[in-house]
């Protein structure tokens, strides 16, 4: 039977029907293409350069999650705060220390050693009042740590700051024991303080301090000429009452904490401005909540319009450096709320070993420019 299907004429084969031939590279063993469009080369390395980016990230975003997992596994380590403090809990350096001497009325200083012979007037409440009578008293302290002669007129149970802005003890006999009150009645500028006074006591009766007497006999009979140093330390008393702090608008306010300090200072300054003075912060006292506990007085705040323990004492360091007068920062310098347990009584009232430390304190302020007499 004849074959009916004619062969194929070679000159109308068409090209495109002849397959490609791929050459084998036999150094490389890789397969090339005489016909491969070049871009497709071009497009190949863009797809090995893509995933070397993304191994890239993948090892940073490793290395980054494993720096979050190692702070998360290391944070809140526990530390041993006996091999810290092994050496004692450490000082603060920090402090409103402002340790100035005596001036003249031309500004310059004069400079002293303050020891035997020295006459020294204290004012104040719990810190000097406490235990009067004992040797652990903290004026009978300082009295034994430098040779004076020390007057302690201070009062159990007193404020800095006044109920009212004028002497009436017919309606505020309590105020005849704040500092200003008591400065005046020692320099004799009110002639009238010497009658509130009796006045008060008469009211007062049986409730006035045990030693407001005694108090009276000594500043009434006292030649201030004679004093050398005259020292107010108040405790936390008034943070504790809420009293008022300070008054912007009368830096001499008698009803302000800081007020009644300055008014003080001013008639001291005025009457006998040969005497220095020094003002002794209150130490640390704990505030009390509700219930009576102990709370930190870094936080309680008395009243709307009050503010912390630590700011009564800024504010009275404030005032010190306005007056040119020394300031002792018992607050941050001596007793602090980190140790305050081992040198108070209870929250307020200082113990044998903290009247100690606010006596070397003072001690160390007193004749702190003693080396410029040798």
């Amino acid at each position: 039977m004849k074959n009916k299907k004619a062969n194929p004429d070679p000159s109308q084969m068409s090209t495109s029907s002849i397959p490609e031939i791929d050459i084998i590279d036999l150094d490389s063993g890789s397969v090339e293409s005489p016909a491969a469009d070049p871009s497709s080369r071009d497009q190949g390395a863009k797809r090995k350069f893509r995933f070397n980016i993304h191994m890239l990230l993948l090892v940073v975003t490793v290395l980054f999650v494993s720096g979050i997992i190692y702070k998360i596994l290391t944070f809140g380590v526990h530390v041993d705060l006996d091999e810290i403090f092994k050496d004692g809990p450490g000082t603060y350096e920090d402090n409103y220390d402002t340790i100035l001497p005596l001036f003249d009325s031309e500004g310059n200083a004069l400079y002293k050693n303050y020891g035997e012979g020295s006459n020294i007037l204290v004012f104040g409440n719990a810190p000097f009042a406490d235990d009067r009578d004992s040797e652990d008293n903290l004026a009978n302290m300082i009295q034994q740590m430098t040779g004076a002669t020390v007057y302690n007129c201070s009062v159990s149970g007193s404020y800095l700051a006044a109920e009212a802005a004028e002497l009436n003890a017919s309606e505020h006999p309590t105020d005849i024991f704040n500092f200003y009150w008591l400065c005046s009645l020692a320099t004799g500028y009110h002639a009238s303080t010497d009658r509130e006074y009796r006045k008060g006591l008469e009211i007062l009766g049986d409730t006035a301090p045990p030693e407001a007497e005694e108090v009276y006999n000594t500043l009434t009979s006292l030649d201030l000429n004679t004093i050398d140093v005259i020292v107010a330390m108040y405790d936390g008393s008034d943070y504790l009452a809420a009293h008022e702090m300070y008054n912007d608008a009368n830096a001499t306010d008698l009803t302000q904490f800081t007020g009644n300090m300055e008014a003080g200072i001013e008639l001291l300054n005025v009457c006998y401005p040969n005497i220095r003075i020094i003002i002794l912060s209150p130490a640390y006292a704990y505030a009390l909540d509700e219930n009576g506990n102990y709370v930190s007085s870094d936080m309680k705040r008395y009243g709307p319009k009050l503010d912390v323990l630590s700011t009564y004492v800024i504010k009275q360091y404030g005032s010190c450096c306005d007056r040119s007068v020394t300031f002792v920062d018992n607050l941050y310098g001596t007793i602090n709320e980190d140790h305050a347990s081992k040198y108070l009584t209870d929250h307020l009232h200082l113990n044998v070993d903290g009247r100690k430390k606010v006596a070397e304190r003072f001690v160390y302020a007193l004749n702190y420019y003693s080396h410029l007499l040798e």
